[in-house]
């Protein structure tokens, strides 16, 4: 799906990028950078679509979403560690 495909149903669903990705829990960032592609990932089309149905049927899809508690993935690997601040830097001792 192009990234303007996947903007309509957005539209179609009465959403908008931000606040979709604050549903879904999906970085912004990321999702714009399927803009620079255009070509957006098979899930993020196919939850797109299914928000943009269940929002011509009058569903409330936002709650039944929020009510999955989803949980944010955070960066893992190298570069991405998160630094104690709780180490204290003392010299040692002889």
């Amino acid at each position: 799906m192009s990234f303007i495909e996947f903007k309509k149903l957005l539209l179609d669903a009465e959403i908008s990028l931000p606040k979709f990705s604050k549903l879904i829990k999906v970085s912004d960032k990321n999702l714009q950078s399927y803009k620079k592609k255009d070509e957006v990932p098979n899930a993020i089309a196919v939850v797109a679509r299914c928000f943009a149905e269940m929002n011509k049927m009058d569903m409330d899809y936002r709650t039944l979403i929020e009510s999955l508690e989803l949980k944010a993935k955070t960066k893992k690997g190298a570069g991405f560690a998160k630094k104690d601040k709780n180490i204290a830097t003392a010299e040692p001792t002889s």
